[in-house]
């Protein structure tokens, strides 16, 4: 699966509990606050990505200096 496809499934799972959240159950509200740190991290390995992409890094361990 693409980084990108994972960051949009991680959102769509997140929808039910955010909506089970403002419906006023508290115990999603924890379920909804991992999602967004799972969020956040997943766009790390995006931003990651990208960056490596544009300096011409491929594996991303080598470095431009």
């Amino acid at each position: 699966m693409d980084e990108f496809e994972r960051l949009e499934q991680i959102v769509a799972e997140a929808k039910g509990d955010y909506m089970k959240w403002k419906g006023g159950n508290k115990a999603a509200g924890t379920r909804v606050r991992k999602s967004m740190q799972d969020i956040k991290a997943q766009a790390q390995v995006i931003r990651e990505k990208v960056l490596e992409a544009r300096d011409g890094s491929e594996t991303g361990t080598e470095k431009k200096e």
